[in-house]
């Protein structure tokens, strides 16, 4: 049986995208995180809308307009295509599990 807790690694190198499920116009990715950003310059862009709720860990996401969000367990945010956005923080001490829902 699926779980979404299955397969964390204490320290990733790099964080870790899987796509759980495609279908139509929507997409639901596991990403683990621990202590990973965003690149320094640029932003995401994105075509689809996405929602974005961390089921463990804690992450914080920057906005061009300068908002800052921070996220804890239980957190959930939706943002619209297009919104130029990053992940500015991570929590280095522990897996982030972000469940995020890409959708049209």
């Amino acid at each position: 049986m699926p779980n979404i807790y299955n397969n964390i690694l204490s320290q990733l190198p790099e964080e870790v995208f899987s796509n759980l499920l495609s279908s139509g116009s929507i997409r639901i990715e596991r990403i683990l995180s621990t202590g990973q950003t965003s690149p320094e310059t640029g932003w995401y862009d994105q075509h689809e809308h996405e929602w974005v709720i961390v089921l463990q860990g804690a992450g914080e996401l920057t906005f061009a307009n300068s908002d800052v969000i921070n996220l804890k367990p239980g957190d959930y945010l939706n943002i619209p295509a297009h919104t130029h956005h990053k992940v500015s923080w991570t929590d280095p001490m522990q897996v982030t599990v972000w469940l995020a829902v890409f959708y049209t």
